[in-house]
């Protein structure tokens, strides 16, 4: 009896070590991570005097290097002027580039304060970050060069290239069931179908689109849009966050109303 309670005894302190070793080391990961991130609440961002910005750079118009690296375009724009607003300066921001992959991530780990990195708000997106007031409406559109093509009813039954996987696919299939979707895996390689007269167009997001038509002045885009999706600040959750997400919502708002968004939109020749 003795040995079978003494056995008892040695299981029982052995679960406590093990559970206060996990409980230690999980507190160590969490102030681990507090100490690097560089998310914080809105006094400190005001301490310390910058805002900490995840980017694009590779997407013009929105957010891409110019001639001499510097970053610029529509969200690079909106960055700025969210630093000028609430910190006083447009300068007072750290950009930091960003792979699709890694622009909610970011937010989470609290590595950055903001991500203004084409981010479109869904309701799954929603359950783990917070959105902003959406500064530009996206949508689906389709890009050609060839001069017979002029409404949406001219592509009923043609080549049409499209990302593989992209949610692209189902909105084209709804307004074209007839045509010949072809799949790719870049931009890129959808030019190269459309130069090579292997698909007749490309139905992809209009802000990236945008850019392409200023590269290439050769392209244009239809005017139908298949969808409509608005792009929005990503911002953490959480209680202590409540005065950054108010500000920043608020500053949107203005610009909204004020035209400020608007001017810069047309600006970049967003359609």
């Amino acid at each position: 009896m003795n040995n079978r309670c003494n056995r008892w005894q040695e299981i029982t302190r052995l679960h406590l070590v093990l559970s206060a070793t996990i409980i230690w080391i999980c507190c160590f990961c969490f102030v681990g991570r507090g100490l690097i991130a560089s998310a914080a609440e809105m006094p400190e961002i005001q301490r310390r005097g910058y805002l900490t910005v995840a980017v694009k750079d590779n997407l013009r118009p929105l957010g891409f290097k110019d001639d001499s690296g510097n970053l610029q375009g529509l969200e690079i724009d909106l960055a700025q002027q969210l630093a000028l607003d609430l910190l006083g300066k447009k300068d007072a921001v750290k950009f930091q580039p960003v792979a699709n992959r890694d622009r909610l991530s970011v937010v989470l780990d609290k590595k950055v304060d903001l991500a203004i990195a084409r981010v479109t708000a869904t309701a799954s997106r929603a359950r783990i970050v917070n959105f902003s007031v959406p500064y530009y409406l996206d949508s689906t559109v389709l890009i050609t060069k060839d001069a017979s093509v002029q409404q949406l009813k001219d592509l009923a039954k043609q080549k049409i290239a499209v990302l593989n996987n992209s949610s692209t696919i189902a909105k084209v299939r709804y307004y074209l069931p007839n045509a010949e979707l072809v799949g790719v895996n870049s931009y890129q390689e959808a030019r190269e179908q459309i130069e090579n007269n292997a698909v007749i167009a490309f139905a992809a997001d209009a802000s990236i689109l945008g850019g392409w038509v200023q590269q290439y002045p050769e392209y244009r885009l239809l005017t139908t849009k298949l969808s409509t999706e608005p792009l929005s600040v990503v911002m953490p959750k959480g209680l202590q966050y409540d005065e950054l997400r108010r500000r920043v919502n608020e500053a949107i708002a203005r610009y909204i109303a004020e035209g400020w968004l608007n001017q810069r939109v047309q600006y970049w020749g967003l359609p």
